[in-house]
């Protein structure tokens, strides 16, 4: 489950989750706790925790509380105390008005604790705020990353700087240095670790990210397709966020690509990402993380049907109406809101509450993760009585649906009839896990696959702003979307501070992608809709990760099973190179920067592989038969190996699209839109380096214009 692999990295009973929001934890020191409720003075030796609003003792006795006191209401020795997971229990927070008193051996931490009571104490939050951020940039301009923590003594530092590590609800501050190698994140406070680690050789992707409104923020990924990073963190400033993310980029030995939407849209027509993964994707490139639960992952409702025994995916009256925000759904409900909404003054909006926000999430997954909505509630549970109503998230559609059960026997309180709140209630035809299988089955049917296109034009898309969302009933508070409001213009602290937490807690809404109607995907015409999966099936017959392969395999023969009709294709393939290798077979490279393989003896591709986020112009095969070269309109030229299966390397060898190349007298020749002819030799083993291409440049020729498609690289 994506959400709770961001918990794993401590196994303490103390997490930040136990700070306020916009809460820091600083350090820590051992202590005693002096108790004196009976005869004989007691003392119970813990953790004393020093943060920018609270102290709080975790004592080495699981059984004992951890307490808790705020700064800005302890007076005289007698405070509020919260008593935290009593009995090693999570459940809500209990509150008393107590004395309290902690022997700490340290002065420092004393006078330390009174500057931090003072700020807490100012009038003004936005006071409050200013003082405990220049403490905290303090502490970090008096610190730096220890490069006793590198892995190898001839590790060669890049850059060093100060950032935050960002988690769901929370935040912590330290050092980010990269080097030749790894890259390292030191917490200031040495929580959870000491030193986080990742090597550079096991990144796989990373984006930047919009924090807090601000383009500050950099998520890592060492796998392909997991939703849930190994990383997020947050700059103090772009210049330094950009140089880590370009260091890393150009590090790699195949170079991180970014991704376009219309990448992965060209991709998704085509059935080469299943529904779920594109809107994956969608989610990642709108900055939508597992890590910011203002910015968490949103996925459509798909089923409407939740009274009936069995799921008929044949049928279209199972399926919501995704060309409607759910808001606009009901007719009444919908009349109701035009009305307020045309008597509205200016800014004018038809929800007042968005259909993402961190408090919808953890109403989804409060059963798994209690203590991230004790942290949001201030110590509580929310209202017994609440229910889902949102746009889902991920976890809906994957294959862990234990987050619809009580597994950790919380006690969530009592609705107004009187019940306990439990597992979730599901429908009739759903029970355990078939939940979640049932609902990713829906999610890639063929119903949802011919108008998943009409929602990504409201979420993502061109419905998303102006006088369409107007139309389409789908028109927010303007602080939702990005740009409505910059928060650095706003000269009040106060103010500013109130507008950027109302908008981390309302929630907001994904970047637009597309400003222009999406396509519908593409499914074949002579298809028949009685093949979509149906609850009434064994639930192990479909393959729920290649239903559009399925659902393309007879187009595939038909397409090819006269290869005189290849000119059919011609508009969109780019290139065919004809080879024979044991076997007749066609390379064709094609527009959606995909190469296929296409065996003559099968009638059917044999393999299709994607390199790059723009098309590929040519392809070639080297004289070993075994290595295919495609030039792309990325600048790029790619080298893919048959035997092996995989992408071997990438020649980077143009600052402007690859038009053209051929192979003549053992050398590459390639053309290109920058108006030049590079000559490239292979290189020898002993001079080619892990992490560079295999050619050498031998020569470079101008040209007076571009060199496009159709010239011939060797008449230039």
């Amino acid at each position: 489950m994506a959400f709770l692999k961001t918990k794993e990295r401590s196994k303490e009973r103390f997490s930040l989750l136990l700070l306020d929001l916009e809460e820091y934890y600083f350090e820590q020191h051992t202590a005693h706790q002096v108790t004196a409720n009976s005869a004989k003075e007691r003392k119970i030796r813990g953790s004393f925790k020093v943060c920018s609003k609270s102290i709080i003792f975790d004592p080495e006795d699981i059984t004992e509380p951890i307490l808790k006191v705020c700064l800005n209401i302890f007076k005289f020795w007698i405070y509020w105390v919260c008593y935290i997971k009593e009995s090693n229990v999570i459940a809500p927070y209990r509150i008393e008005r107590v004395s309290f008193s902690a022997q700490v051996s340290c002065t420092a931490v004393i006078v330390f604790i009174l500057q931090l009571h003072r700020a807490s104490c100012l009038e003004k939050l936005g006071d409050q705020t200013a003082m405990i951020e220049a403490n905290l940039q303090s502490r970090l301009a008096r610190s730096s990353f220890d490069k006793n923590s590198f892995q190898s003594v001839a590790e060669k530092p890049h850059m060093e700087c100060a950032v935050e590590m960002v988690m769901p609800l929370v935040s912590n501050p330290g050092h980010v240095c990269i080097t030749d190698e790894n890259l390292y994140f030191q917490p200031l406070n040495g929580y959870p670790e000491q030193v986080i680690q990742i090597r550079l050789h096991r990144i796989r992707r990373i984006y930047k990210r919009r924090h807090g409104l601000r383009p500050l923020g950099l998520e890592v990924f060492c796998t392909e397709n997991d939703s849930c990073s190994d990383i997020y963190l947050k700059f103090y400033n772009t210049a330094d966020r950009d140089e880590v993310y370009y260091y890393i980029a150009t590090f790699l030995e195949n170079h991180v690509t970014e991704h376009t939407a219309e990448s992965y849209m060209l991709q998704w027509q085509r059935g080469h990402l299943s529904n779920y993964q594109y809107l994956l994707h969608l989610n990642n490139l709108a900055d939508r993380s597992c890590n910011d639960l203002s910015q968490y992952p949103v996925f459509p409702w798909v089923i409407a049907d939740y009274t009936s025994t069995q799921l008929d995916m044949t049928n279209s009256a199972t399926f919501r109406d995704l060309s409607k925000p759910v808001g606009a759904l009901n007719k009444e409900r919908l009349e109701r809101l035009l009305a307020r909404y045309r008597g509205m003054p200016e800014p004018c909006f038809m929800y007042g509450s968005h259909y993402s926000s961190p408090g919808y999430v953890l109403f989804y997954l409060v059963r798994v993760a209690p203590e991230h909505m004790l942290c949001l509630q201030t110590g509580r549970y929310d209202h017994a009585d609440r229910m889902f109503n949102r746009s889902l998230i991920p976890e809906f559609y994957g294959n862990d649906s234990s987050f619809l059960e009580n597994r950790l026997n919380l006690n969530l309180g009592r609705r107004q009839n009187g019940s306990c709140v439990g597992d979730v209630v599901l429908p009739p035809w759903a029970s355990g896990s078939s939940c979640s299988l049932l609902n990713k089955i829906a999610l890639e049917s063929q119903f949802v696959s011919e108008h998943l296109h009409e929602w990504i034009d409201l979420v993502f898309g061109f419905k998303q702003r102006g006088s369409e969302a107007v139309a389409a009933h789908n028109v927010f508070h303007p602080l939702t979307y990005e740009g409505g409001i910059d928060c650095d213009s706003i000269e009040d602290p106060d103010q500013r501070i109130a507008m950027l937490t109302q908008i981390l807690e309302f929630g907001q809404t994904p970047k637009q992608l597309f400003t222009s109607p999406h396509p519908q995907r593409i499914t074949p015409r002579f298809h028949n809709i009685t093949r979509s999966p149906s609850i009434n099936t064994p639930l192990t017959s479909p393959s729920e990760d290649s239903s559009f392969e399925d659902l393309t395999e007879e187009s595939r023969k038909l397409a090819w099973s006269n290869m005189g009709n290849l000119k059919l294709l011609s508009s969109v393939i780019k290139k065919m190179f004809l080879f024979i290798n044991g076997a007749t077979s066609l390379l064709l490279s094609f527009p959606d920067s995909t190469l296929k393989m296409f065996s003559k003896e099968l009638s059917d591709f044999q393999r299709s592989m994607s390199f790059s986020n723009m098309a590929l112009s040519s392809c070639l095969m080297l004289p070993d038969d075994k290595t295919v070269a495609c030039s792309s309109w990325d600048n790029n030229v790619y080298f893919y190996s048959i035997p092996f299966g995989r992408r071997q390397d990438t020649l980077m060898g143009h600052d402007d699209a690859v038009s053209e190349m051929c192979w003549y007298d053992d050398r590459l020749y390639t053309a290109s839109w920058d108006s030049t002819v590079k000559v490239w030799q292979r290189a020898s083993d002993n001079t080619s380096s892990q992490k560079r291409s295999q050619f050498q440049l031998l020569a470079e020729f101008e040209h007076d214009a571009g060199v496009s498609e159709d010239a011939d690289v060797m008449d230039l």
